[in-house]
């Protein structure tokens, strides 16, 4: 009979409890679930709602339970509904009537939301440190090649220079702000709904505050209702893995595009690439690929929270047992691909020599050559007409802008002297954008001590 079962005169059909179960999702919450069963029944006995001697021995059991999963003594029933009714049972078994104590003053849905915060906050925090570690790295890169010129894009057209450090500071800012959406998703999630019971709370006189100072957690809801029933914390956290995600994506649809022949920009090592079971000559970049292809079922699940939830009357309803499923996979996607790419962006060769071939094409140096005249006196507009007939007719006669005469340049504007080879050269293109996040060395070099700065005192 299961623990609820006292009501019914007949016992649940099979396909009803496969149909209703869901121990094979959330069997990964028993150590969120033991830890609030700890804190609850811990408050029980404060407040003398049972006998301290009962409480110890609940919890000597429960911590004991934990070691035997742990140790893989005690295996995880399949059968059983749901991974709190499991340990709960184990429990009832190993300590008999003092075991039934634990559940006093608390409802499945104000375990189960418990639990499922507790998981989250925990799997934001590993995942904010792989995030951490993937900025570290790039960081790293960047310190290499804070003087490696490449062609910087719009439209996936050449368009300024740029330096590869510069382009990779670019995805850091993007986690960054992943960082920051991960903060925000563990503060929502940090709200304890322990006590909320079923959704009208109880009439026992429990502490809500002290339980949620024995889980670390910095306040309790306000609401019952909307405490058992409340899963924005979870939509936070799936959009903040989606966003994520995308930010991978795009780094990795670059990746794709760079160790191609057409660009070349750089190698992936051979650990991080895969062959061709018939073109001997391959060398694919299917982790990017991957990535690319993993972030859909990242949007895939936030969409699928927020469905869930859009026609819900207060307060649970048993279609929220599928939230866990949506974000867990998130969750786990976007860990996997984290630690994947880390390692692949730290052995990635960068091959300088094409970058800069490629950046030396295009007529990059056009907008400098601009600011060139108009430093001179001539207005921007002007400036920039009389470049762009210039440029028509270094393509007409295939020469780059580097590669006319004095003499072409003087033709569209006598304000053209000698010095105009050196201020379009692609080495004073960069160096001379140093203001704040600009691509000259000194303004990477800057952008990457503040990084490094800020994730240190983030860890302190």
């Amino acid at each position: 009979m299961k623990l609820w079962g006292a009501r019914f005169t007949k016992e649940a059909s099979k396909k009803l409890n496969d149909f209703n179960s869901s121990i094979q999702v959330d069997c990964r919450m028993y150590k969120q679930d033991i830890k609030g069963s700890i804190a609850h029944v811990t408050m029980l006995a404060k407040q003398d709602i049972i006998p301290e001697e009962d409480a110890k021995t609940i919890v000597e059991a429960l911590q004991d339970i934990e070691k035997d999963i742990d140790e893989g003594t005690l295996m995880i029933d399949p059968e059983a509904e749901d991974i709190h009714m499991f340990i709960e049972q184990v429990l009832t078994q190993r300590t008999g009537d003092v075991g039934k104590k634990l559940h006093t003053g608390r409802s499945r849905n104000d375990q189960v939301a418990l639990d499922f915060r507790l998981y989250t906050m925990d799997r934001l925090d590993d995942l904010t440190t792989l995030v951490k570690e993937l900025i570290l790295t790039l960081c790293k890169q960047a310190e290499k090649h804070t003087e490696t010129i490449m062609p910087g894009y719009t439209h996936l057209q050449r368009a300024q220079p740029i330096t590869f450090a510069h382009h990779l500071l670019a995805y850091v800012e993007m986690l960054t702000r992943d960082l920051q959406r991960f903060a925000f998703a563990k503060e929502q999630a940090n709200v304890s709904p322990l006590g909320s019971g079923a959704l009208a709370t109880t009439t026992y006189p429990i502490d809500r505050a002290y339980s949620a100072k024995l889980l670390g957690m910095k306040d309790i809801s306000l609401n019952s209702l909307d405490g058992v029933s409340d899963r924005d914390f979870a939509i936070d956290a799936a959009n903040a893995v989606a966003t994520c995600m995308m930010h991978l994506s795009r780094f990795s649809e670059e990746i794709v595009l760079w160790s191609s022949w057409e660009f070349k920009f750089i190698e992936l090592d051979d650990a991080f690439a895969t062959g061709s079971s018939i073109m001997p000559q391959k060398k694919n970049p299917d982790i990017c690929e991957l990535i690319r292809g993993k972030t859909g079922r990242t949007y895939g699940n936030l969409m699928n929270l927020l469905t869930m939830m859009k026609g819900l009357a207060l307060a649970y309803n048993k279609d929220m047992q599928e939230d866990k499923e949506a974000l867990f996979d998130s969750l786990d996607t976007l860990e996997v691909c984290l630690e994947t790419v880390i390692p692949m962006v730290d052995t990635m060769q960068v091959l300088k020599e094409n970058m800069r071939s490629a950046a030396a094409k295009g007529f990059i140096n056009a907008t400098d050559c601009a600011d060139y005249l108009t430093k001179k006196g001539m207005p921007f507009r002007d400036a920039y007409g009389v470049i762009g007939k210039l440029v028509q007719q270094a393509i007409t006669s295939n020469k780059v802008l580097e590669e006319l005469h004095l003499e072409e340049f003087q033709e569209v504007s006598e304000l053209f002297e000698e010095d105009i080879y050196e201020a379009i050269s692609l080495d004073t293109c960069v160096n001379k954008r140093s203001v704040v996040g600009g691509p000259a060395p000194a303004a990477t070099k800057a952008h990457i001590a503040l990084v490094v700065q800020e994730l240190g005192d983030q860890n302190e």
